[in-house]
């Protein structure tokens, strides 16, 4: 199996809101899989919910910035991988 190349990276979390901020290095959209992985942190998910500037939006662009609300808990540096 090729070795899973990341796709974006985790820039920030909200605790409270359990809202991971993630930086993409590609277009991500709604619905797609992803898997959250670091040292404390491998889970994957569908992603139901994603905001740009606390705005619903269905893609994310190459080097945006968005909210995804997470399933676990992630911490800043996790990589984000296309599951």
């Amino acid at each position: 199996m090729a070795e899973e190349k990341p796709i974006g990276k985790v820039t920030h979390y909200y605790g409270g809101i359990g809202v991971a901020i993630v930086k993409f290095n590609r277009e991500i959209k709604l619905g797609e899989t992803i898997h959250f992985k670091g040292p404390h942190t491998d889970f994957s998910q569908k992603i139901d919910s994603m905001q740009y500037d606390h705005k619903d939006i269905g893609s994310a662009k190459k080097g945006q910035e968005v909210g995804i609300k997470a399933e676990q808990k992630v911490r800043e540096s996790d990589e984000v991988y296309s599951a």
